[in-house]
């Protein structure tokens, strides 16, 4: 097969997935994986995908890539934030968690402390958190997207509004260059933006793909953090406004 017929159909299979691993990719097209490395990097560098580590997305303002291949992007890299995330949470300590698979890698992590207070409006998190018998899972009420276990509404807001936690740890699905963080769900953004005004200390935890990507809801400022856990150095901007604004930064690189 031609490389541009080639690379039209790994686009077309990208756009109906929003996300497509290499190994997937090699075995729809027969071809070795270095083939379908070049194809994504030629892909990418025409800004036709985003480059993600095994494999390739289509990124878009108005709606977020599925679920499924969420779980799957990046997943080394937000284990790793996972790590360093919860080598700051202590025993004893109350949380709020949010929505996404960044937040349910750091529940998953979570796993090692003792007698943890959760709230979250997560109901992946509620379920991996409730392996643990001396933690107590509190579940906020509200709309349950199908979609993600996502729990969102007036009812979810006003819920969290009533707590006010050790730690509120939040995911977001992307980062504007002046530092807003941004998503997709004016109604999860509203819970967010709780959770940050009701918890002591907000850790944010975002991969190096989430800075730059847009989305059209403006939860808040990364000047809202007090902890920002990625696993590369963000953009310049990014790393002045957080020196500005003393909110500290941890960088967890690959020991590869």
């Amino acid at each position: 097969m031609p490389q541009h017929h080639r690379q039209d159909q790994i686009l077309e299979l990208i756009r109906q997935q929003g996300f497509a691993t290499t190994e997937q990719l090699v075995d729809h097209f027969r071809v070795t994986p270095q083939t379908i490395r070049r194809d994504l990097n030629e892909l990418a560098g025409q800004n036709r995908v985003r480059r993600h580590h095994g494999g390739a997305g289509i990124d878009s303002s108005t709606v977020n890539t599925a679920y499924q291949a969420r779980k799957i992007m990046e997943l080394e890299a937000k284990e790793r934030i996972a790590a360093a995330l919860v080598a700051m949470i202590p025993d004893n300590a109350s949380l709020f968690i949010n929505i996404g698979t960044t937040t349910e890698t750091i529940a998953r992590a979570l796993l090692v402390r003792n007698n943890l207070k959760v709230v979250t409006n997560n109901l992946h998190v509620a379920s991996i958190l409730s392996a643990r018998e001396d933690f107590t899972i509190i579940i906020a009420g509200g709309e349950v997207r199908n979609r993600d276990g996502g729990i969102v509404g007036e009812a979810t807001r006003d819920f969290i509004n009533q707590f006010r936690m050790d730690f509120g740890i939040i995911g977001i699905s992307g980062i504007h260059g002046d530092g807003s963080l941004l998503d997709f769900d004016y109604r999860e953004v509203r819970v967010a933006q709780a959770i940050i005004g009701n918890s002591n200390q907000v850790l944010l935890a975002a991969d190096h793909t989430k800075f730059g990507r847009n989305a059209m809801v403006r939860l808040g400022s990364i000047s809202q953090a007090n902890h920002v856990f990625t696993d590369q150095t963000p953009p310049e901007e990014i790393c002045h406004l957080l020196a500005e604004h003393e909110v500290a930064l941890h960088v967890v690189e690959s020991t590869e």
